[in-house]
C-alpha cells in the first residue's frame, strides 16, 4: 500500500500564503480564512502536504480499502484557479445549506470559491460545524 503524502508539518502558514497565493485578493482571503477557521475551531493552522492549511486532525480508516491516516478536520488551499475549502462531509444538512452559501462550485468533497466575498461566512460556519460534528462522530 502506498504511503500517504499529505501529512502535517511545521512549515510557516503565513509564508506559504504569501508565496503560494497568486493574487493580492487570494492572499487577503487566505489570511481571513485562517482567522475565521482558527476562531471557529480553536485549532492553530498547520500545513498539510505542500499546499493545504488545516485545522485540527482526525485519524481515518477507509471503508473501501486498507488505507488509513490523519487528515485535518477542516482546511483550505489558495490554489491558482480557486480557493479550495475542505469543509464538507456530504451530510444532508450541509447539502441543504449549500443553496444559501453564495457563489461556488463543488468537487466531490470540497467547495471552490473565487473569493471569500462571494459566500456567506455565517453559512460557511454552519457547514464547518456540521462537517466537524459528522467527522468526529464517524471517526472518534
Amino acid at each position: 500500500m502506498a504511503e500517504i503524502k499529505t501529512k502535517q508539518h511545521d512549515a510557516d502558514v503565513g509564508e506559504f500564503i504569501k508565496t503560494f497565493a497568486n493574487t493580492p485578493q487570494k492572499v487577503n482571503d487566505s489570511f481571513d480564512l485562517v482567522k475565521l477557521m482558527q476562531e471557529f475551531t480553536d485549532f492553530e493552522p498547520k500545513m498539510w502536504g505542500p499546499s493545504i492549511i488545516g485545522f485540527g486532525k482526525y485519524h481515518y480508516k477507509s471503508d473501501k480499502s486498507r488505507q488509513e491516516g490523519d487528515w485535518p478536520l477542516i482546511g483550505f488551499s489558495p490554489r491558482k484557479a480557486a480557493i479550495s475549502l475542505y469543509v464538507y462531509a456530504g451530510t444532508p444538512q450541509e447539502t441543504d445549506l449549500l443553496r444559501d452559501l453564495g457563489r461556488f462550485t463543488m468537487g466531490k468533497s470540497c467547495i471552490y470559491i473565487k473569493k471569500l466575498a462571494d459566500i456567506d461566512q455565517e453559512v460557511l460556519k454552519k457547514i464547518m460545524g456540521l462537517s466537524i460534528s459528522h467527522t468526529r462522530q464517524k471517526y472518534g
